[in-house]
Order: structure tokens, then C-alpha cells, then sequence
């Protein structure tokens, strides 16, 4: 087992496949002209399979896919294929811009679970956010899931005077859809722009809600990033993944392989460990892995605290989101 100073046994492995996206969030990708990875930094598709494999005989019984767009990948199918295999259970979170693709891929390799990223149901601001037409193949996607059985959650990265006032609108999707709206509290990163003005925070959003519906808590697995919420009556629920005001950091059990084969023991890490360029030489990776998840911080990177008002991003060493994976 991956197992920390903390006694936080990691057995979540996030992969991004590529840093690479048909869309320009510019939380996620700091500006139009982005500078992709050249081909020969990243994991080919043998390679990811292969670290896979080694986290997978460490205790993980959990990969999510990740990018970028991991969808946008040219040989992204024979990657989940390859990973369907290892008898994990296996996620994918994308933008939905090319599921209709991959849909038969997701269910051959026993995905059963996706996270779509959706920032407001209004297209022209999709337009805006995303700097791209694709609002109506997004929403037909979703639908698609749906209706192949798929269990969907919506990822929405709320930002005050950008999306907050949709709040409503998405607790209102989830009243005929059996959906799970996760409303992300805005974090920085490498030129996003963040300020701590933009945050709208959990007991914020609650507060949103509870204006116009009666809530009430769910369960909470362990580990979970989310705190779950219903409404009665409706046929979905949320979740509010509240990082900024109210870390869960205590409870983390994630690991982070970046696109060009870097470990990363935290979204917000500074520290970053080259598995790829050692898997090359054939290098035993163990000591690696072992010396990175040794060196996780207690919470948030240890690049900050959850007096988000205090944060001077001049001050924090951190990829940017597409960079990372998420």
C-alpha cells in the first residue's frame, strides 16, 4: 500500500492522458495560444499501462482519466481498453465535446461512471467561457449517457459574476434528470486569474439553495471530495466540492500522474517526481513513488491555508489546471 506520514493510504490514481483540449476555459488554460507538450514528453500508450499496472499491485483500485480532453487523444480508446483490463474500477472525466465517439469504448472497458465539465447552461456564455460552439453537443452527450445507463456527474467550477446566478438552473436540471451536479469552489492556478473576490464558497452556494429549496445532507463515502446534498422530490442531487473554505485534505487518497509522466502527491504540489524519464532508463520506480507519497503535505500542497483572502498567487509554483489533469 501507498501509505503517507499522515497515515493517508492512497489507493486513487488520477492519469491525464493528454494536455491537449478542443476548448479554452480560462480557468483551466491560461491563454488562447497554448503551448502544448510535444508528442515525445508524453506517456504513450504502452507506458501508461505500465505505470498503471504498478500502482494498481500497490493498493489502487480506483484510475480516473483525465487531460486536457482525454477524448481528443488519437489512440484514447485502445488506452481505456488497455486500462479496462486491470480490474480496477476505472472513470473518465471529459468535456463531453466527443463521447458520442466512445461510448461503446467506455462500456467495453467497464466505465460506468463520467464526469462532465459544464460551467452554465446557457449557450452563448458557453461560448464565452469555452471560446467554442459546442453547447448542444454537450448537452446531447449528457443526454446520451443517460440514456445508455451511464451514472453522470456534472462538474461546474463557479465563479462569482461569471456562473453563480445559474446556481438555481442546475439544481433545477437535476429535478427530472438523475444527474449529480458538483458545484467546485474556484481555485487558483498558473494564470487563471484567481481572486479570492471571485470565490464563491460552500455555506455561500448553501446558502443559494436553501433560498429556494429545502435541502437536506447526504452520506458521504470515505474520501469523498464532495459534500452531498438532495432536494426533495428531485430525481438528481448535488454536491458542493468545497477545497478553498473547507478542505477535505485529511481524508485524500489521490495520486496524480501528469500527461508527460510526472507524479504530483497533490493538486496543489509543488514537488513533482519524473516516473516517465525513469521508466525509460528502467529505473526501479518504487522508491520513487514511495518517496513522493512520503513527502505529501499535511493540506493544500503545503502552499496555503484556508484563509483563501491571504493568498498571494504571485507566491504559489503550481501548473497550470490543463497541465495538471485535475
Amino acid at each position: 500500500m501507498l501509505i503517507d506520514k499522515y497515515n493517508r493510504v492512497h489507493s486513487y490514481l488520477r492519469i491525464s492522458i493528454t494536455d491537449h483540449c478542443n476548448l479554452r476555459c480560462f480557468y483551466c488554460m491560461p491563454e488562447e495560444d497554448y503551448q502544448f507538450m510535444p508528442n515525445q514528453h508524453l506517456m504513450q500508450a504502452n507506458e501508461i499501462v505500465e505505470l498503471a499496472k504498478i500502482f494498481v499491485a500497490n493498493g489502487v483500485n480506483k484510475i480516473r482519466l483525465t487531460g486536457g480532453e482525454p477524448l481528443v487523444r488519437k489512440d484514447a480508446a485502445e488506452i481505456i481498453r488497455e486500462l479496462g483490463k486491470l480490474g480496477v474500477e476505472l472513470t473518465i472525466t471529459s468535456n463531453a465535446t466527443r463521447v458520442q465517439h466512445f461510448i461503446d469504448d467506455f462500456e467495453n472497458a467497464g466505465i460506468r461512471s463520467v464526469n462532465i465539465s459544464l460551467d452554465t447552461l446557457q449557450k452563448e456564455k458557453f461560448q464565452l467561457i469555452t471560446r467554442r460552439d459546442q453547447f448542444e453537443i454537450v448537452k446531447n452527450n449528457i443526454q446520451l449517457l443517460l440514456d445508455r445507463n451511464f451514472e453522470v456527474k456534472v462538474n461546474v467550477v463557479v465563479v462569482k459574476g461569471l456562473n453563480d446566478l445559474e446556481i438555481i438552473d442546475f439544481i433545477e436540471w437535476t429535478k427530472h434528470n438523475p444527474i449529480q451536479v458538483r458545484f467546485i469552489e474556484f481555485m487558483p492556478f498558473d494564470g487563471n486569474q484567481w481572486k479570492s473576490d471571485k470565490l464563491v464558497t460552500w455555506h455561500e452556494m448553501l446558502d443559494i439553495i436553501s433560498s429556494k429549496y429545502l435541502i437536506e445532507a447526504s452520506d458521504n463515502e470515505p474520501h469523498e471530495t464532495g459534500k452531498h446534498y438532495r432536494v426533495k422530490g428531485h430525481e438528481g442531487s448535488f454536491a458542493v466540492i468545497s477545497t478553498m473554505s473547507a478542505p477535505f485534505c485529511s481524508g485524500c487518497n489521490r495520486i496524480r500522474l501528469t500527461a508527460d509522466g510526472k507524479i504530483k502527491n497533490c493538486l496543489f504540489s509543488q514537488e513533482e517526481t519524473d516516473l516517465l524519464k525513469a521508466l525509460r532508463n528502467g529505473e526501479d520506480l518504487m522508491p520513487l513513488i514511495n518517496q513522493s507519497i512520503e513527502s505529501k503535505h499535511k493540506e493544500l500542497g503545503g502552499q496555503f491555508t484556508k484563509e483563501f483572502n491571504k493568498i498571494d498567487t504571485d507566491h504559489l509554483h503550481n501548473r497550470s489546471m490543463i497541465a495538471i489533469g485535475g
